[in-house]
C-alpha cells in the first residue's frame, strides 16, 4: 500500500496529489490518502467515481482521516 500524506493541505490539493500519484502507480495499487481537510471526505470519493477508481472507504489512522483508493 502506498501512502500520501496530505495533512495540512487544503482542497483541492489532496485530490491533485492523488491524481499525480495515480499516473505513476501500477493498476490495482491501493493508495491511502491521509488528509485533515474535511472536504477530502467528499472530494476523494467523487474523484474515484469520475476516474473509474475503486473507493475502498475511510478510516482513522492516529486520529487523522485516511481514505483508501484502489487505482
Amino acid at each position: 500500500m502506498d501512502t500520501l500524506d496530505c495533512r495540512g493541505k487544503r482542497c483541492p490539493l489532496p485530490v491533485i496529489d492523488l491524481a499525480k500519484h495515480s499516473g505513476h502507480a501500477a493498476p490495482g495499487t491501493v493508495v491511502r490518502v491521509l488528509a485533515d481537510d474535511p472536504a477530502a471526505a467528499l472530494d476523494i470519493p467523487a474523484w474515484c467515481r469520475m476516474r473509474g477508481k475503486e473507493y475502498l472507504g475511510e478510516s482513522l489512522v492516529d486520529g487523522v482521516a485516511a481514505y483508501d483508493v484502489r487505482l
